[in-house]
């Protein structure tokens, strides 16, 4: 029955791009933790963590596909959804440093004695245990979501008028987030991490295990995106998407559409926030820069948006070109960045994704073409 279910909902791109994901998730470790450095296989630890980045990108590629390409909503802001989560996760990180810090003190962060902090903020209680810090990986970005887009959408705010409030809103929050007396660490944020549930970030074994974990929290993603694309709610995301006066006139209530599609959106991109942080080992302010969001809206558009595998493709292949760039030629990428997002807005308008359309549309036509003549 799953089987057929699947067979019925998805297209072959997406049930590709899944089977690469979960095949990653078991043949990277592996080639990690069982062959010798020594082995032509091997895979590094920095190469295992890099790759695992920008899996976490991608998740965050997949959270924007689903309100922009499935709802039409263009947000700017979804990096302060991202950073949330990060920042969520950083705070149990720096909960089990305990004494391990510089300064040694078993409740503060090295950065609260520093600025000589008394006690621990009221809002960083909850944070020793890692259920309620999962628990607040999802709540805290969700929650901002859902109170933003409520009023938001309750106002009819849309275009380009909602994409400007939410870069504010980034903004506002990067702003936030560098002063010292926001108890977040200032502009330096978390870092210095020891370990997750007991285990030493920097094992072999750990590092594996987050990247696993990462293509979990992808693949599931990925899934939980085509469920909703795919149901009844998804047609009528698509409906607000392409004509949303004539949705609201047939009497669906649009704003209670767009808010769940934004509210799930900002959860999965503050999951891949959370995945992020203990691979990449620090969580600053400069994740909310609005740069960062817009960056993640062109991933999105290389890679093909309203087909959700295609954003994920853009977001590994762009950060995969901007590791070579920024070492082999680093005063050019943001011109590459920019030349890619022209020539696929002039060429390709569906992306790399289309690539892979007219390929099967070719492969369709062919089909018919080639049984009469076998039969001959």
């Amino acid at each position: 029955m799953i089987t057929r279910w699947l067979l019925n909902k998805t297209d072959r791109g997406v049930l590709i791009m899944l089977a690469v994901i979960l095949l990653l998730g078991f043949m990277v470790p592996a080639l990690h933790l069982l062959t010798s450095p020594d082995s032509p296989v091997h895979v590094p630890a920095y190469a295992m963590a890099l790759i695992g980045k920008y899996l976490c990108y991608a998740m965050l590629a997949l959270s924007i596909d689903l309100i922009w390409g499935y709802c039409g909503i263009l947000s700017l802001g979804h990096g302060a959804f991202f950073a949330l989560g990060g920042y969520a996760m950083g705070m149990y990180l720096m909960r089990q440093i305990g004494s391990r810090g510089v300064y040694g003190h078993a409740e503060l962060p090295d950065f609260m004695v520093f600025l000589n902090w008394t006690e621990l903020p009221w809002y960083w209680y909850g944070f020793g245990w890692f259920g309620f810090a999962l628990l607040m990986v999802l709540f805290v970005p969700g929650l901002l979501a859902f109170l933003f887009g409520f009023f938001a959408f309750r106002a009819r705010v849309s275009g380009v008028h909602f994409s400007i409030i939410t870069q504010a809103l980034t903004f506002a929050l990067m702003l936030a987030f560098f002063r010292n007396d926001m108890g977040f660490g200032g502009n330096n944020g978390l870092t210095d991490f020891k370990d997750i549930l007991g285990f030493n970030l920097q094992a072999g074994g750990t590092r594996a295990a987050l990247f696993g974990a990462t293509c979990l929290g992808l693949a599931a993603s990925l899934l939980i995106c085509l469920a909703i694309t795919r149901s009844r709610v998804g047609a009528v995301m698509t409906a607000i998407r392409d004509a949303e006066s004539r949705t609201r006139f047939l009497g669906y209530r649009v704003e209670a559409f767009k808010l769940f599609a934004f509210t799930v959106s900002a959860c999965i991109a503050g999951a891949a926030g959370a995945l992020y942080v203990p691979q990449v080992g620090i969580i600053n302010p400069s994740e909310f820069a609005p740069a960062n969001s817009i960056e993640a809206v062109i991933w999105t558009a290389i890679g093909g948006r309203g087909t959700l595998f295609g954003p994920i493709l853009g977001a590994v292949l762009v950060n995969f070109a901007k590791s070579w760039f920024t070492s082999a030629l680093p005063d050019l990428w943001l011109f590459a960045l920019g030349g890619l997002f022209l020539a696929v807005t002039l060429f390709l308008p569906n992306g790399l994704a289309g690539l892979f359309g007219r390929w099967t549309s070719a492969r369709r036509r062919e089909l018919p073409a080639a049984q009469p003549a076998a039969a001959e």
